[in-house]
């Protein structure tokens, strides 16, 4: 969400996305939510982008993580920089790593422990590796 300031917090969107997609379950309306969600993100992000740039008078920006990846951003960040006579850096979408491999890892685990979730959508913004089960454990 945008604020005045340079601070911002998606976890209004994130529930809002939430609760849109459990009204239109089963109606093939997924895609256009999400790509609703990911306009709304990365407005967001370019235009914190620019207003720091501008405030602190830099004229480079170096995106890093996983969404560094994501095309659109990539794209927005480039078009509204080079308005302002700034540049992007980022590297190859392959070398743009979050923790997906941790993830996965845990879900391996799961798996292999006998644990399984259904393919409804459930938002857990913080949920810390000691609150998984132990495989060895279960």
């Amino acid at each position: 969400m945008l604020h005045q300031g340079l601070d911002f917090s998606f976890s209004g969107l994130k529930t809002a996305v939430s609760i849109q997609l459990k009204k239109v379950e089963g109606q093939g309306r997924e895609a256009d939510i999400a790509a609703s969600f990911q306009e709304a993100l990365v407005d967001t992000l370019v235009k914190k982008s620019v207003k720091t740039l501008k405030q602190t008078g830099l004229k480079r920006l170096v995106i890093a993580g996983g969404v560094s990846a994501n095309k659109c951003l990539r794209e927005r960040l480039e078009a509204d920089l080079a308005k302002i006579k700034a540049q992007v850096y980022y590297a190859e979408p392959a070398l743009c790593t979050d923790n997906g491999a941790m993830i996965a890892f845990a879900g391996y685990q799961r798996l292999k422990a006998g644990q399984h979730d259904g393919l409804s959508v459930r938002t857990t913004p913080r949920w810390p590796m000691t609150e998984l089960t132990n495989p060895s454990e279960a």
